[in-house]
């Protein structure tokens, strides 16, 4: 006999919530800290709570709802998308499977295209506050050297391959609709970028010296979020497009206090300034994400209505 599939009492509570012309969403949107304006896009609105759906944990983190957002895109008939208001990290203590469970059931339900949102700190520093960063590549240490990949244990379906290629993870197709998307919307050429996103574990922010690490291994993006559920997605067969919204610049300074320098002229007599070192603050990544969400709410809406639906 063969055993009900883990996601089957999921899809099932959905089934009997959702009209049918939602049930079967072409595009997906993991909404990021500050972003969950998105789903403000999207019309005939139907909100699932987690809570409402076996295998989904609870966000909780400020700036992320925990729900799915099922609606329309689009003139006509529009176009059927859902929507992750709030996501699920590691930091929360959320197992992996919990973290990725979301991109399993929208694939289940027949996203084919998936757009990942999230809040970013810049290690370029030619990457201004409030610049997207349309991702092309990631580095994710915590995929490379510990027990942080989602693809470990046991494959969730025998259709999917063993080993999963990333070379191609960031779909150039969709890379190619946010900057055709932008250039509709007269968006300003410096709006957006392009760049290499690094996943660390969290819930710290990076010292100096992780910082300049980073920055010198060829990051120009660091964040806590997304790179799990890009591997999960591209294991689904979905494409994949991540929007990183760079909410504060990385403290890097170029050089470090002389703590020793400044003691040694204190005592010599010398007047000596005590600097206050800069710090990251959730609150500054959430006001960034309010005064982008317009912005982000627009280009993610373009880019769904270029996207072929065929």
């Amino acid at each position: 006999m063969t055993s009900p599939s883990p996601y089957a009492s999921t899809l099932d509570v959905l089934a009997g919530l959702l009209p049918p012309h939602l049930l079967q969403p072409r595009v997906g949107i993991v909404c990021g800290s500050g972003l969950s304006t998105l789903a403000s896009s999207l019309r005939d609105v139907h909100e699932v709570p987690y809570s409402a759906l076996d295998g989904f944990g609870k966000s909780t983190v400020e700036g992320h709802k925990s729900a799915l957002a099922f609606g329309l895109i689009g003139p006509g008939e529009g176009i059927p998308v859902v929507a992750m208001l709030g996501r699920f990290h590691p930091y929360e203590g959320h197992k992996l499977s919990t973290v990725v469970y979301p991109i399993r059931i929208l694939a289940k339900l027949g996203v084919r295209d998936l757009i990942i949102t999230n809040a970013s700190g810049g290690l370029n520093p030619n990457l201004a506050v409030g610049t997207i960063v349309v991702i092309q590549d990631h580095l994710a240490l915590p995929n490379l050297t510990g027990p942080l990949n989602p693809l470990l244990g046991p494959q969730t379906s025998p259709d999917h391959p063993r080993f999963v290629p990333l070379s191609d993870a960031y779909s150039t197709k969709l890379r190619r609709l946010a900057f055709l998307a932008a250039h509709d919307l007269s968006f300003d050429d410096d709006a957006l970028a392009e760049g290499v996103y690094a996943w660390v574990s969290g819930p710290t922010y990076e010292t100096p010296a992780e910082g300049r690490f980073l920055r010198a291994a060829g990051a120009d993006v660091v964040g806590m979020s997304t790179v799990p559920e890009v591997v999960v997605a591209k294991e689904e067969g979905m494409e994949v497009m991540v929007l990183s919204l760079v909410t504060n610049p990385v403290v890097i300074p170029d050089t470090y206090r002389s703590i020793k320098e400044e003691v040694k002229a204190e005592l010599a007599g010398k007047p000596v300034e005590l600097p206050v070192m800069p710090v990251v603050s959730h609150d500054d990544v959430l006001a960034v994400g309010r005064q982008k969400a317009e912005a982000m709410k627009q280009l993610v809406a373009r880019i769904i209505e270029m996207i072929p639906h065929v």
